[in-house]
């Protein structure tokens, strides 16, 4: 049962649910750039610089959160998000590596 945040257990990820949230080239994007962050870095969620409305982002990484591939953490009046590296790796061995090797870098996006 994920946790009040939304956050799955490590045995409750899914692999289609994972591999839908990656789909989406914005998703892929912030995950791609969270596996190149030192291990446990956290990044404020407007720092990606996606091109979207804030409900359209909110809805982004809602998705990541609910399929285990982030945790989002308040800080205040914002969210900063934190790769979940350790959850996945042992989940889903070999992922991250690929994300990683398999950059889809976005033009326009910092």
């Amino acid at each position: 049962m994920p946790d009040a945040e939304g956050h799955p257990e490590p045995q409750e990820m899914e692999l289609r649910t994972v591999l839908h949230a990656l789909s989406d080239r914005r998703r892929y994007e912030v995950v791609s750039r969270l596996t190149r962050e030192p291990e446990g870095a956290e990044r404020h969620c407007t720092s990606f610089g996606l091109p979207v409305s804030k409900s359209t982002r909110s809805h982004h990484f809602r998705v990541l959160r609910e399929a285990g591939l982030i945790r989002q953490t308040d800080r205040g009046n914002s969210r900063m998000a934190t790769l979940r590296t350790t959850d996945l790796e042992a989940r889903f061995p070999g992922l991250i590596d690929l994300i990683r090797n398999n950059p889809a870098e976005l033009p326009g996006l910092v």
